[in-house]
Formats: C-alpha cells, structure tokens, sequence
C-alpha cells in the first residue's frame, strides 16, 4: 500500500513539474509580433489633435461643400516589438482569430533599426502620401501646379552621402534636365558607373554644383543599374491649401482615402451618397493605387467601424479572396478613377455588380 502511494505521489509531482514547465514554455517569448486592426479615421470627419477636435481635411483657397456618411481609412496595429515580444500563448490564442496575423519580429522590425528610427520613417511616408494624395486629387480636379523632384533620403555610405542633402531640389545631371524620377534614372544610367557626374540642385533657394560618382548595383528585375544611393520626393507647389491632420499615424497606405476625401469636400454632391466606405492603398500624383499591408487586419477594421463597402488595391486581391468578413462589400481599385467609378456606383445604388471585385467567383475552385 505504500508503494502504491509513492508511486502516485511521484506521479502527481511529475504532472506538476510538466505543468510548471508547459506554463514556462508558454509564457516564453517568441520571435513573433502580432498584426491586428487598429484605429480607424473617417477623413470627412475630425480627428483629436491636443484634446481639440479638429477637422482632418481642410481646404482653403478653393469652395468646398458639405458631406455625408464617411470615408474611413484604416490602420492596423502590432502587438510587441523587438525589445517586447509577445509570449507563445498570446500567440497561440492569435492564431484562432481570422482579424489577427502572426508574422517574424523581423518583418516588421528590421534588426540593427531602432523603434524611433522606424516611427521616424513612418512619419516621413505619411508627409509624402499626403503630398501625393493632394496632388493626385487637384489634378482630377483639373488644377494645375508646377512640381519639382527632390531628395527624399540619402542612405548611409553611399556615393551621394555629403554631396546631396534631404530636401535638395534636383535641376539636372552633366546638364541634362531632370523633371521626375525616371529622367533621373535616365540621365544616371546614361552617366555610367565609375565616373563622377555633375548634379545641378537647389539648396534652401540657393544653386549648388556636386561631383557624385555612381556605382554598379543590381535592379530588382535583375538588371545591372547605377546608383547614387538616395531615395526622392517630389515636392509641389500647390494653387490650393490642403490641410490634413493627424497624430500617431504612419506609413503610406491612407493615400487613396486622403484623395477621394479632398475630392468629396471640393465637389458638389456626396462623392459617396451618403454611405459608409472604408479604403486603403497607396497614391502616386497621377492617381495609380498602390498595394499595402495588412489588408486582411484593415478588412475587418472596417466591419467594425460600420462600413459597408471596402475599395482595395487591386494589387492586394489575391491577398483577400476567401477571407472577407461577412457584412461588406469589396470592390478592386488600380487608380483614383476606379475608386470614383465605384463611389459613383455605391451612391447610385447601381451598377454595382459589374465593378471589379476581389472575391472569388460563385462556383470557382
């Protein structure tokens, strides 16, 4: 009899030991972070700026007129960071939510890049999605306005660093002019690697001549290139005040939402008849949509913030087919005429049915 209690004592102080480490073990910190729907802004509406409640689009110099329903833009928020990853449990329980993803801490926090340096590009993204969004809205609205390319960044180490500055107005290269980024890969490539070429810039109003000699990289369609090492901008001169406002948010993915919200102030009418819209991707100055992440998270933001309809990149399509939340409608976008083609449908209540959408067709495999 007393071997049968010892046999059960140590048998119970086992499981106790394999709970105690099971908990350990799930408790532990993984190499993950946590991807999930984060707050979400009606760019008709206001925003809190300072605990003042401020409108997120204004414009001044041009008419506007009133709105309806919304235009929401979304964002999606990461559970942990390098210095504070979640622990397998948080990750397990993750796992079973179709709003959450599960992606490498690396992904999304680069090692050897600190947290302020990625809330600082972020920010820089968000100014020139804005910028881009402005111009891309005005011009559907036919204004017109001068641009002039500009440095964006300038990466460590490379050929242009001490000769170029952020905010440098490029003119032109061995006296080619330079009007846009293309024309500026042109005038590079055409200059070789391995030999010094004369850049013409702009700084703070003032012309300044540098000698930068590009050097050999590779494309990324595999391409042998050349390269000064810096990312550019454009910046605009724009007839019209443009105004928008928001705190905490980064990254470009808000540009097309940003556009269509211009728009629906600048025009008559409700770009959106009054309907919840939400809407994520990117925008360049001449209307095309651009992919972003995190389109599964924002779908499901947008459910919860009540819209009924979802513009998404067309790039992202193949992201979304088969996981759409119940209770919205998703309709493909390429350019800023598509999403207004599709307002123009939902605040008409027809057409609908023959837009592009990303949802895979009744009895497709």
């Amino acid at each position: 009899m007393e071997r049968v209690r010892r046999r059960r004592n140590r048998g119970w102080l086992a499981l106790a030991i394999s709970f105690v480490l099971l908990l350990g073990l799930a408790l532990w910190p993984t190499s993950y972070v946590i991807q999930q729907p984060g707050p979400v802004f009606n760019t008709l509406g206001s925003v809190e700026i300072k605990d003042d409640e401020v409108p997120m689009v204004t414009v001044e110099g041009a008419r506007t007129y009133e709105t309806a329903g919304s235009l929401d833009m979304l964002t999606v928020q990461a559970v942990g960071n390098r210095e504070q990853r979640p622990n397998w449990f948080e990750v397990a329980m993750a796992w079973f939510s179709p709003s959450k993803a599960i992606v490498p801490v690396d992904a999304l926090f680069p090692e050897g890049v600190t947290t302020e340096q990625r809330e600082a590009e972020n920010a820089a993204l968000m100014v020139d999605s804005q910028q881009d969004a402005v111009a891309a809205a005005l011009s559907e609205l036919d204004f017109e306005f001068p641009s002039q390319l500009a440095v964006g960044q300038v990466a460590d180490g490379a050929p242009a660093e001490g000769k170029l500055e952020v905010d440098d107005e490029i003119l032109a290269v061995n006296g080619t002019e330079v009007s846009d980024l293309n024309s500026l890969r042109d005038a590079i490539a055409a200059n070789g690697s391995g030999t010094p070429a004369d850049f013409d810039v702009r700084r703070g109003g003032d012309p300044v001549t540098v000698a930068i000699t590009p050097v050999s990289a590779e494309s990324a369609d595999g391409e042998e290139t050349s390269i000064i090492g810096i990312a550019t901008k454009v910046l605009y001169d724009f007839p019209v005040d443009v105004t928008i406002q928001l705190d905490n948010v980064g990254g470009p993915s808000a540009g097309m939402m940003f556009a269509l919200g211009i728009i629906d102030k600048m025009t008559p009418g409700e770009l959106n008849g009054g309907e919840n819209v939400a809407g994520t991707g990117t925008i360049d100055a001449q209307g095309v949509v651009g992919p972003i992440g995190g389109i599964r998270q924002k779908l499901f933001g947008a459910v919860d913030a009540g819209a009924d309809y979802f513009l998404a990149p067309e790039a992202n399509c193949n992201e979304v087919v088969g996981h759409v939340p119940d209770g919205i409608r998703v309709l493909s976008v390429a350019t800023l005429d598509d999403a207004l083609t599709a307002l123009e449908a939902v605040a008409d209540d027809s057409g609908i049915d023959a837009l592009p959408t990303c949802e895979r067709p009744e009895g497709s495999g």
